[in-house]
């Protein structure tokens, strides 16, 4: 990410996040004078302590200075969770963690992983890099989502395939809540590796081709492990219900394991295993 791009970033994400506190929740009349949602830049400087001409530099991308201490005061205003404060010092001051590393081609999934993933027999897991390049995959997995086996290596990111396969919009009941959840975890690792150009070039090629894409990307959500409750309409098994739970593999490859667990209150995991038995022959764990 150049520096023109991550200060674009860092301005487009104060914005979402101003937009979504309510003056009354802070202590400020509402008022009727109010042409956008949201506190004004003033109200959110007079909040953090600051001059609103600084703030409002740093909501405009400015390249100014800006100090740690600083940014506490700004995220304490904004009511920033722990994500979204990593997200906002990296934009910020332009440093994260395992930044300047660059992704392996094709990372290596560990025996150890490779077991989870043959053992989760009954929780569709997806294992991806920080790309969100799928890179492993179990049977229920196939099952419940698509052959990812089928796709070349090349084409099988999570974000693109949201956007572009039918069977992902056919899937979910609320498909924007689902694809909100991907994209809250991708920009989590776009400031985490702001150094990393091939983020800025995928972003613009899906703003382009998907105008969705472009609208939910400006809704500014980041959860590095976000738990959510999801609704399928299987084509072959009907209603199911799966929390998501999504855990970073610690290691010398950034990867992640998103699990479908099926709701232990529901007919998920035995409609899951029916249709598994059902489909003949059936398919073992992958991994590239």
């Amino acid at each position: 990410m150049n520096q023109q791009a991550r200060l674009q970033a860092l301005s487009s994400f104060l914005k979402a996040q101003r937009t979504k506190i309510l003056p009354q929740s802070v202590g400020i009349p509402s008022g009727t004078r109010r042409r956008t949602a949201g506190l004004r830049r003033e109200e959110v400087a007079q909040l953090a302590g600051v001059s609103t001409t600084w703030y409002t530099w740093l909501e405009q991308g400015r390249d100014i200075k800006v100090s740690s201490s600083v940014l506490d005061a700004v995220a304490t205003a904004l009511q920033l969770t722990v994500d979204e404060r990593k997200y906002l010092y990296a934009l910020a001051l332009e440093s994260a963690a395992g930044s300047s590393h660059l992704i392996e081609d094709r990372p290596e999934i560990s025996p150890s992983l490779k077991r989870i993933l043959y053992e989760l027999r009954a929780c569709p897991t997806i294992i991806s890099d920080r790309h969100c390049q799928i890179v492993g995959w179990n049977e229920a997995a196939s099952h419940v989502f698509m052959n990812f086996e089928q796709i070349p290596y090349e084409e099988r990111n999570m974000i693109s395939l949201l956007f572009t396969r039918k069977e992902f919009r056919r899937l979910a009941v609320n498909w924007e809540h689902f694809v909100s959840g991907f994209l809250a975890i991708f920009r989590a690792y776009y400031g985490q590796y702001v150094e990393d150009e091939w983020y800025e070039k995928f972003l613009v090629e899906m703003k382009q081709a998907h105008p969705d894409f472009h609208r939910l990307w400006e809704q500014s959500q980041v959860s590095a492990s976000p738990e959510v409750v999801i609704e399928f309409r299987h084509a072959k098994a009907g209603k199911m219900l799966f929390h998501l739970t999504s855990l970073q593999v610690h290691g010398s490859t950034d990867l992640r394991c998103s699990i479908y667990t099926p709701a232990s209150d529901s007919s998920t995991e035995s409609k899951l295993k029916q249709l598994m038995d059902k489909d003949v022959p059936k398919q073992e764990s992958k991994w590239t």
